[in-house]
C-alpha cells in the first residue's frame, strides 16, 4: 500500500519562527545551537529556511554561500517526524538554493554517530572528504566531524 503524499511548505525563516526552531533544535541535539546563533544567521543574510507540515515548523536549515562555494551549517528535522523523507526534501531544497546562488561545491560536517544524516548525505551524492578531530562537543568530551562535499553537476536529484 502506497503512503499518502504529505503537504509541506518551505519558506524563509523569520525571527518569529525562533521559538519553534529552538524546540526542534533542543529535541534533536545534545548540544543545540543557541537562539543567538540563529538570530545572527538571519541578520547576516544566510539562507535560513523552515520546513512546515500541518502549519507547524518541524524542521529548519542554515546555509552560507560565498565565492562559489557553500556550507550547509545546520539541518534539523524534529525526531517526532523523522523517517518521512522531510530531511531529504529539506537538503534537496537547500542544495538547490546553493546552486541558484552560484555555488559549485556544498560542504558540511556531520557527527559519525549521526548515522541517519550520514546515510542521507551519501544517498544525495555527498562524498566524505575529511575529518575534523574533536569538532563537536559531546556528552563525554568531544566528537570528531566527518567533512562531506557535494560537487554540483548540471542537475541535482
Amino acid at each position: 500500500m502506497a503512503s499518502a503524499q504529505v503537504e509541506f511548505e518551505l519558506r524563509a525563516m523569520t525571527f518569529d519562527d525562533l521559538d519553534d526552531v529552538m524546540i526542534n533544535e533542543a529535541s534533536s541535539y545534545s548540544h543545540p545551537w543557541s537562539r543567538g546563533i540563529f538570530d545572527d544567521c538571519i541578520k547576516s543574510g544566510y539562507e535560513c529556511f523552515v520546513f512546515i507540515v500541518d502549519e507547524k515548523v518541524v524542521g529548519h536549515s542554515i546555509l552560507s554561500v560565498a565565492v562559489g562555494e557553500s556550507h550547509l551549517l545546520n539541518v534539523c528535522i524534529n525526531p517526532a517526524v523523522q523517517s518521512r523523507g522531510f530531511g531529504r526534501q529539506l537538503v534537496q531544497h537547500i542544495v538547490s538554493r546553493a546552486i541558484s546562488r552560484g555555488a559549485a561545491t556544498v560542504f558540511l560536517e556531520v557527527r559519525p554517530s549521526n548515522l541517519i544524516a550520514f546515510k542521507l548525505y551519501e544517498s544525495l551524492g555527498f562524498q566524505e572528504i575529511g575529518l575534523r578531530k574533536d569538532y563537536y562537543p559531546a556528552e563525554n568530551g568531544r566528537e570528531d566531524a566527518l567533512v562531506f562535499s557535494y560537487q554540483v553537476p548540471d542537475t541535482f536529484p
